[in-house]
């Protein structure tokens, strides 16, 4: 459950710093960190403008990967966020791909689970079924190992969630409502899915829930006294194919939509094919997203 937004909102620190030797410091720290973190994807069109005059900016298109990986074992993605990035309209939308989705794995001529798209293929595989899923460009991606998840809410001194529904998982205890939670929670938190009675979708929703405080952790000056603890942490796993010089016109020009976020969930319905279980999106419902997509992309 890791994204751009991590990255994004760390990023977003560095504009608030200010001047002087410290700031220097910052910038060529995390400079150096984000050239460790780059990966360069093929992509079938060319990157949008995301620097000049406001009425210039393109709208940007994220595809945010949690995978979870262990030595000797090329993991899966466990989360799939995707978010558009309005700068006319100062917006943005994010949504979860379930990752039973069943849909045309490219590269490899099957349809299986999206998820496992990743542990085919990589990031590369990754990014061209998703596109062909939602029939939509991606421009960038981050994908971040789960593994480092509670370290990087840790590194921001926790996140704030509203919930739901009160449940008890991974040992920890969460009562309905307002509450801040440190890594361990967290993790355990937006991982929960069998209790729910909204499985997999309550698991996404939980997870934006924890994206979203990490965006605006992330963004606030006090962040910036751990900004070498959580540079460290992104440094070892983190990977974007983002450049510096991109993060930082992100930051500048595209950080106002993060105050208006639309979320939506995308339908499917559960299906046994070969003894295993898929989630079906039918058409009508690929083309609710598709056009959704389309009016923060165009």
């Amino acid at each position: 459950m890791k994204k751009f937004f991590i990255v994004l909102g760390i990023i977003v620190g560095l504009g608030v710093v200010g001047v002087g030797g410290y700031a220097y410091y910052l910038y060529d720290t995390a400079k150096d960190a984000v050239t460790e973190m780059h990966e360069k994807v093929q992509t079938d069109k060319p990157k949008p403008v995301i620097t000049g005059k406001e009425e210039d900016l393109k709208p940007i298109s994220i595809m945010l990967l949690g995978v979870d990986e262990r030595e000797g074992d090329s993991g899966r993605s466990d989360t799939i966020i995707i978010v558009a990035v309005d700068p006319k309209d100062d917006r943005m939308l994010m949504f979860s791909i379930p990752r039973d989705t069943r849909t045309e794995i490219i590269g490899k001529g099957t349809d299986d689970k999206i998820n496992h798209a990743y542990a085919f293929g990589g990031t590369q595989m990754s990014m061209d079924t998703v596109e062909n899923f939602l029939d939509t460009p991606i421009d960038y991606y981050v994908k971040v190992n789960m593994e480092s998840f509670k370290d990087i809410v840790d590194a921001v001194g926790g996140v704030e969630v509203n919930n739901s529904r009160a449940f008890s998982d991974g040992g920890f205890t969460f009562p309905k409502g307002n509450q801040e939670l440190n890594g361990e929670e967290a993790l355990a938190y937006s991982r929960m899915r069998y209790q729910d009675p909204k499985g997999d979708l309550g698991r996404n929703d939980r997870q934006r829930q924890v994206i979203t405080s990490i965006i605006d952790k992330g963004a606030r000056v006090s962040s910036i006294t751990k900004f070498d603890n959580i540079l460290d942490i992104l440094s070892d796993n983190v990977k974007t194919n983002m450049t510096f010089q991109e993060m930082k016109d992100i930051q500048k020009n595209y950080k106002g939509a993060r105050h208006t976020m639309q979320s939506t969930e995308i339908k499917s319905s559960g299906k046994m094919i070969g003894g295993t279980y898929y989630g079906i999106v039918d058409d009508t419902e690929k083309e609710r997203i598709h056009n959704l997509l389309n009016e923060y992309l165009n």
